[in-house]
Parts: structure tokens; sequence; C-alpha cells
């Protein structure tokens, strides 16, 4: 990638979703998910799927020849896949992840940020620390916070 392509860039994020072997699986996160990129709010720049055995033992696999049957609606992903997961992102998935469950990873750029991040890095400036507070811990804090005063 061409370094001024580089230079308006967003933040980069990567999150592993899993799923447990109950999971519904309503299909409705995908489309959510495919609106995101289709509004220019986010780009998915790689997917990895991890499936654990019931012995811990772990398969990871790129977004190639996917079937639906196999990923379901992530089958949209076919072929997104950069190389920038691999075999140790696999198993730090396969690490968190319950026996008989399976994980999707994804790597996305936020678009939305890109503006103000290229502007902040023309002005000199830098991240130095990003981190993502899941909302659960947000609302749980809050509450804390709430009771104290």
């Amino acid at each position: 990638m061409p370094s001024d392509q580089i230079d308006e860039m967003g933040p980069i994020d990567i999150v592993v979703i899993g799923f447990p072997p109950d999971a519904p699986m309503t299909g409705e996160a995908v489309p959510l998910l495919m609106e995101l990129v289709e509004r220019g709010t986010i780009r998915v720049l790689d997917v990895l799927f991890v499936i654990k055995e019931a012995d811990g033992s772990f398969t990871g696999f790129e977004a190639q020849g996917l079937s639906a049957d196999r990923v379901g609606d992530f089958a949209v992903f076919e072929g997104a896949s950069s190389g920038l997961l691999g075999d140790e992102d696999a198993a730090a998935a396969a690490e968190v992840i319950e026996p008989g469950s399976a994980a999707v990873v994804l790597v996305y750029e936020n678009t939305w940020a890109a503006p103000f991040a290229a502007a902040v890095r023309r002005n000199g400036g830098e991240v130095l620390a990003a981190e993502r507070i899941p909302a659960q811990e947000f609302l749980a804090a809050l509450d804390v916070a709430d009771s104290t005063t």
C-alpha cells in the first residue's frame, strides 16, 4: 500500500467474536456489519475463522473457499484475507473460546475516523495508547460511580 494511502487511514481494530455450540445464529449480525461496510463506516481488511474441537485442538482458516454451511452468513467475506492474520492469531482466538465453539477474527479500519486521524498525523500527533472498553464494563463502572455518589 502506498505511503500516501497509509497516511490517510483510520485506526485499525481487531475483534474476536465467539460462537458457543448452542448459539442461536439468527443471521442478523452479518447484514448489520455489511451495512457498516457499505456506508463506508468501516473497511474489513482481514477475516480468519477458528474452530475449537471438544478436545481443545483447533483449526484456523482464511476467508477462502467459504460455504454458508460452514460459516453461515460470514460467507459474504469470501476472499477477505490479506495475510495480516495467521496461525498465531488463530491460536490466540482459540485460547479465549470454549471447546466446541467457533470464532471469527475481524481486522477492520475505522474509516469514519480517517480524516481526523490523518489531520492528527499531519499536525505531528501520534496515538500513544488506545483501548476498547466493552459496553458491559462501562455500564458496570457507571453503576459503581452512581452508587458512591
